[in-house]
């Protein structure tokens, strides 16, 4: 089984949900972060529903898609921190890779 991973992938395109199919970010968004989960400045609007993650004795906010539900991963606000360089930077959108589908432009 050959799994994507989107890290250090930057073609021009949408992330989709990979349960649903819901487009969650543009490629445009997205930034090298130094980690090993693809991140992103913003979400699409309306693409993703954040709640509050306890888990692991840690205070985090969990993102899931807007449409079905799929947890995606976590947002936090250290974009700054973790090499985001745009003028908007702020939230970084930290995504697991097996739950996104690239539709590249």
């Amino acid at each position: 089984m050959n799994k994507q991973h989107y890290t250090d992938e930057f073609s021009k395109g949408v992330y989709q949900c990979k349960h649903c199919g819901a487009q969650l970010f543009s490629s445009h968004t997205k930034f090298h972060s130094g980690t090993l989960w693809p991140s992103f400045r913003t979400a699409l609007p309306g693409a993703i529903t954040t709640r509050p993650d306890h888990s692991f004795g840690m205070v985090r906010t969990e993102i899931v898609c807007g449409k079905c539900g799929q947890h995606l991963g976590h947002v936090f606000d250290d974009g700054k921190e973790y090499g985001d360089t745009h003028p908007e930077a702020g939230q970084r959108f930290c995504v697991l890779s097996e739950t996104l589908d690239l539709k590249k432009k």
